[in-house]
Order: C-alpha cells, then structure tokens, then sequence
C-alpha cells in the first residue's frame, strides 16, 4: 500500500582490501633472505542494520555518504595487514532497498536488528611471500588490494503519519508544518480526492523524529462526502497525537474557543475514533496584538467548561508560527507524548462483528455477476443485497467493512476472474462504485 515515502539516495562505498606487500629477510646470517611481504588485510563492507526506534529517513538528510575503512597493507617478516571493521547504517524497520541506477530490489527490512551488506570490502593484496617459486626464489612482485565495491542505492519507507495537525483553514497550519518540517516526501496520487495532504518530517532538537501530517483538508472533505479512499482514512486513523493548531489572535473576527469545540465536533462526527487520542493545543499566532488576552480568556472557558473525563492536564502551547517562538518546547512535547501513546489497532471488535453476519447465507452461491451493456459489472443475490441493506453508507467505516465483507465471501477475487480491472464500475441494486485492484 503505498502512502507516503520518505525517500533519499545515499552513496556506499566499501573499504578498499590492503596492498600486498615486497619485502626481503634480512637476516644477519641468511646472505639472501628469501620474499617476507605479507598480505593486505581485508576492506570494511557498508552494512545497513534495522534500529526499532527510527521512524522515518531524516537522518539520511544531513549525511549522504558512508565509508567503510580500507584493510591495513602487509608488512614485511611476513605479517599480514589487519582486516578492517565493517561500518553499520541504522535504518528504521520497513526500509525498502534499491540500487539507484539500475532500480533493482536489493533487500527489505522489517525485524529490528536485521542487516542486509550494500557493499562488500576488497580483498587484501597478496604478498610476495605467495609468489614465490622454485624458478623465482625472490620475486619483486606483491597484489594491491582490491577496492571496495561503490555503489548508490535508494532507501525508501512507507510513512504513516504520526501527527495530525488540525484546524480551521486560516489557523496557520501550513506555515506551521513548513517550518516544524524540512522534508518534503514524495506523495502518492489519491485517485479519490483532489486534496494532496501536506506531510512533513519533523525532528526535535534531541534528535528523535516523527511524521505529521495535515489532517483538516482531508476531514472536511470527507464530511462533504468527497469519496477519500479507504486508504486515507486509514491513514487518518494511525495519527497517534492531534495538535489543534488555534489561531489567538481572533483576526478574523471568530472566537478561538467556538473553533475549538466546533473542530472537535467534526472530528467526533467522523467516527473515526480521532477523539481518543491526546491532543495538544496548539495556541498560535501570538505575536499579534490581542492574542495574549485572547489565550487567557480561553484558558478560563476550557477550564470552566471541562467536565471530569477531561479533568487531566490539556496541555497548550503558546507559539507563533511566523516568528517561530515556543517552537521548540512544542515538538519535545510532542514526541515526549508519542512515545507514550500507544499505536492504534484497528477494527479489532470489527472483524469479530464480520465473522458473525454469515449466519443468513443460503446454500449455494451468495451471488451472480452479469455485465451490462455500458460494461459496468453488476452484482447481485440474496445475502450480497442483505449486507448492502444493513450497511449505513454515511459513514466511511461502515462502507469499509462492507467492502471487507464482500472480499470475504469472494466478491473481488470473482470480480478479477471474470476480467474487471481497475477503475471499472460495479453496481450493487442503484450503489456504483470503483472496483480498487
């Protein structure tokens, strides 16, 4: 499934092997010591290892290039030059591999502490020592080591986002994630939806990283029934923590406590469970003149209106976007929180709630596929037309366990075997729908 990828291109290049080396005995008593060069040690090879705390590829942005050492050379009395240390790059787990240039799959890795060698070290020369023969007792010949294999390759990770920013259109949001982010991932195409989300990779000052993404564009879209694909609002799902970016400064004549209740209402009206996750509240603009008074006031009606399920602490950071103030403290919080808040299992209840509908399948196939005249393709039958009537198509996770539940009894695999491809129109009784490969 590919969402978002974070994706550099990194040069490796392993260590060059150690030189053979020439080098005669020089005994006091042996008038013509034979060959005494030993051979070069091996060159380091460039490692990539998984490192479970990675979330994302930001490091790769400050440093591009890994050298692993070259071996030692021989020396003379016959020694041979060490082989050198490999040199490890951590990568976060879900890492996907390629050679740049050519675009081949080198590796995927997924389990902490997984390695995949991107490069291998030369072979050290060899010494005079090994050429040595009865014809050429003495030879002046000695290998230089081999050198490292070089090579750039890609690095790419599906990035779920971790952060949602949400808020009204004008709160600042966007100026807020382009100074908050320095990377700028490559976004899939949504096919659904004309709304490209804005996604950023942040990294605090203590070097932790996390993605955030904007989510508001994509909640209203949703709210006005914009079809947003299933995979989005998976997406919107895995956010972890919520910043509720508020603009203090009242400019535009509305009320920063209205916004926040109404804000919250659309995220509680989405079902998309976005409301148990912890928020922070993100007071922005205040270097404009009236925010100061605005914030105090806003802090009095949150403590007055809150009830005791929200009695906890609701953190609020004061901060100005433009003048990037109070930036820092926010994002340490953040991933302070992050690293508390536990990642989201989803439809766990639900799948269990799918296994227990079959009970009014009737014998015999569940239902026919015909294909009309303008090619749609046209599914019917009894136990097919029940679940469609059973499901509330208002709300997007109701329309995606239906869609579950027709890949479970079969649906998609048929469809696929009778030809639909991707894009084609189904119907079920006057519901169309894109058929999604």
């Amino acid at each position: 499934m590919s969402m978002f990828l974070d994706q550099v291109t990194i040069d490796v290049k392993a260590g060059k092997g150690g030189d053979g080396m020439v080098a005669f005995r020089r005994e006091k008593y042996v008038p013509d010591g034979g060959p005494a060069g030993g051979d070069g040690g091996r060159g380091g090879d460039v490692i990539l290892i998984v490192e479970e705390g990675l979330r994302t590829l930001m490091d790769f942005r400050f440093n591009r290039h890994f050298k692993a050492q070259p071996g030692e050379n021989g020396m003379s009395k016959g020694m041979n030059g060490r082989g050198s240390e490999d040199t490890f790059v951590k990568v976060p787990p879900g890492t996907t591999v390629r050679d740049a240039d050519t675009g081949v799959l080198i590796g995927d890795l997924i389990e902490n502490g997984q390695t995949l060698t991107v490069a291998k070290g030369g072979r050290g020369g060899r010494g005079n020592i090994r050429f040595a023969s009865a014809k050429n007792p003495a030879p002046e010949i000695a290998e230089n080591g081999e050198p490292g294999q070089e090579r750039r390759i890609e690095l790419e990770l599906k990035v779920l986002a971790d952060v949602g920013l949400v808020g009204f259109p004008s709160v600042g949001k966007s100026t807020l994630l382009s100074v908050i982010s320095s990377a700028r991932p490559k976004i899939g195409a949504y096919h659904f939806t004309t709304l490209v989300p804005n996604l950023g990779m942040v990294s605090t000052t203590d070097g932790r990283s996390f993605a955030a993404a904007d989510l508001p564009g994509l909640i209203e879209g949703a709210s006005q029934g914009v079809g947003l694909g299933t995979q989005f609002l998976r997406h919107i799902e895995r956010t972890r923590v919520i910043l509720h970016v508020i603009d203090m400064s009242g400019m535009e004549g509305r009320d920063p406590y209205e916004d926040y209740l109404a804000i919250n209402k659309e995220l509680a009206s989405h079902n998309l469970r976005l409301m148990e996750r912890p928020q922070i509240i993100v007071a922005n603009k205040m270097d404009m003149p009236e925010a100061e008074e605005n914030l105090k006031k806003f802090k009095e009606q949150i403590e007055k209106e809150r009830t005791d399920e929200y009695a906890d602490h609701l953190p609020i950071f004061p901060i100005s976007g433009i003048s990037r103030k109070g930036i820092e403290p926010l994002l340490n919080a953040t991933a302070d929180l992050l690293e508390v808040t536990p990642e989201f299992l989803l439809y766990e209840e639900e799948i269990v709630e799918d296994t227990v509908h079959y009970g009014f399948q009737s014998e015999g196939p569940q239902f026919s596929i015909d294909r009309d005249s303008d090619a749609t393709w046209i599914l019917s039958g009894e136990s097919l037309e029940k679940l469609f009537q059973m499901t509330n198509f208002e709300h997007d996770e109701s329309v995606m366990r239906f869609a579950r539940q027709l890949r479970g009894m079969g649906v998609d695999e048929a469809l696929r075997a009778r030809g639909a491809k991707d894009g084609d129109i189904v119907r079920i009784a006057e519901f169309e729908f894109e058929f999604v490969e």
